[in-house]
């Protein structure tokens, strides 16, 4: 099992969600986050400077079985990407083990339900 960590634009949160769930990929979490890229500059609006140093994003957790995991990546690269810098980052990670806390299932078996495997 991977965990894939990816920091996205917040600006194509939904058209990535979408693509996920169209290679069966229905379960992650996401929350919004602030971070501090390469890019520092101010911008000014009308006569005042803001600085653009912090940065917003939305951070996507997903466990997926290791048979999903490339096309997971390639999903989140494909469909996130502006060609801009600030497009985000994705981490991928080993994790040791996976419950499912109401039926006590564990490892890949909790991650999926029995029928609705690919």
């Amino acid at each position: 099992m991977k965990k894939i960590e990816a920091i996205i634009r917040k600006t194509k949160f939904e058209e990535v969600k979408k693509a996920l769930k169209e290679i069966n990929i229905e379960f992650f979490s996401y929350w919004d986050v602030r971070g501090i890229g390469k890019t520092h500059e101010a911008r000014i609006y009308r006569g005042i400077a803001y600085d653009t140093s912090t940065i917003e994003r939305t951070l996507l957790t997903i466990v997926v079985r290791d048979k999903n995991l490339d096309k997971t990546i390639k999903c989140i690269l494909e469909t996130a990407k502006t060609g801009e810098i600030g497009d985000g980052k994705i981490f991928v990670s080993e994790l040791k083990e996976a419950f499912r806390i109401r039926t006590g299932e564990q490892g890949d078996e909790s991650l999926f339900i029995k029928g609705e495997e690919e």
